[in-house]
């Protein structure tokens, strides 16, 4: 395991897509039982690369998602390890029955992808902007969840998830994200990283909301505030013994998502605060509110997920200590 911070906080001219059809390209030329299933989405996805180089292992299964789900996990039941792919709000929402039953009670190594997480849907509205898709997926006992925040990530984290056992949901930034990471870091599921070491506060932040917890951590280091950033990619299960050491040693934890914060990452660690070592904690994410149309930049003002944010909610939980 090695990562690399960029630390430019400027967005990658690559489509983030790119890293999960990169992912698959190698593991379809490494692995004749890795296949993929998309829902009329190739083109949004860029996977006609996929059906191009491996046409006897990509499928399209239209536009009925639930129906994808069911193909898949046959796939996954006669001995494939099976991605199907949706926009974020079908691939919970819609499919969760299915991916309940035929995926997770049936203990299937069925791989879900959710492109356009919460903000990142934009211009398609509140009627494709997912605030509450890994919250679905963390109430099926045996999958795996994860958002990640940029190229090297998803294509790292996607080779790990093609070895894995358990079923999984990844969320997918398609394009307009920044660049965290340099290419060819390496990631393992169910791990957290920290970025920047500190003492007085602990940001803990996934998918896009990690570089706005790098940009609130040089804002707070201005004002005198030592923070610590944990990048937290895999929601489920959640590194455990990182969080409490980060909480025992700075007694203060601001959890940042873009998700609605009463069934995601913030409400996951603070079950877990309160069961091992409570700590003061603040919350950045999606207030119980629906989507709506807009460009991403002025959705993160709207929704309150700017690194400004971050900072307030910092000073609120160290002055609760």
């Amino acid at each position: 395991m090695s990562f690399k911070l960029i630390g430019k906080h400027e967005k990658d001219k690559r489509a983030n897509r790119d890293g999960y059809v990169e992912a698959m390209l190698e593991l379809m030329a490494e692995d004749e039982k890795v296949v993929h299933v998309d829902c009329d989405l190739m083109n949004c996805i860029n996977t006609g690369k996929l059906l191009k180089a491996y046409p006897e292992r990509t499928f399209n299964a239209g536009i009925a998602e639930a129906n994808a789900v069911g193909v898949a996990s046959g796939l996954a039941a006669s001995g494939l390890t099976a991605f199907v792919h949706s926009f974020g709000i079908f691939a919970s929402r819609r499919v969760f029955d299915q991916a309940f039953l035929s995926v997770g009670y049936s203990e299937l190594p069925v791989h879900i992808l959710g492109s356009d997480p919460g903000v990142t849907a934009a211009f398609n509205g509140a009627t494709h902007m997912p605030f509450e898709d890994c919250a679905l997926y963390l109430t099926v006992p045996n999958f795996v969840v994860i958002d990640t925040a940029d190229i090297a990530q998803t294509k790292s984290l996607t080779k790990k998830l093609a070895a894995c056992p358990k079923p999984s949901y990844q969320r997918l930034i398609r394009k307009g994200f920044v660049t965290v990471y340099e290419d060819g870091s390496e990631f393992e599921i169910g791990k957290g990283y920290v970025l920047r070491e500190g003492k007085d506060v602990t940001l803990i932040a996934s998918g896009i909301m990690v570089d706005e917890a790098l940009k609130a951590q040089e804002a707070l280091e201005a004002k005198g505030i030592s923070a610590k950033v944990i990048d937290m990619p895999t929601w489920k299960p959640l590194d455990e013994e990182l969080i409490l050491a980060a909480a025992e040693e700075t007694g203060a934890i601001v959890t940042c998502e873009n998700h609605q914060i009463n069934c995601g990452l913030g409400a996951q660690i603070s079950y877990l605060l309160a069961q091992k070592r409570p700590t003061p904690q603040e919350f950045i994410g999606i207030q119980n509110r629906f989507g709506q149309v807009g460009p991403q930049d002025f959705l993160m003002k709207e929704y309150n997920l700017l690194a400004e944010d971050i900072v307030k909610a910092a000073e609120k939980v160290i002055a609760r200590k």
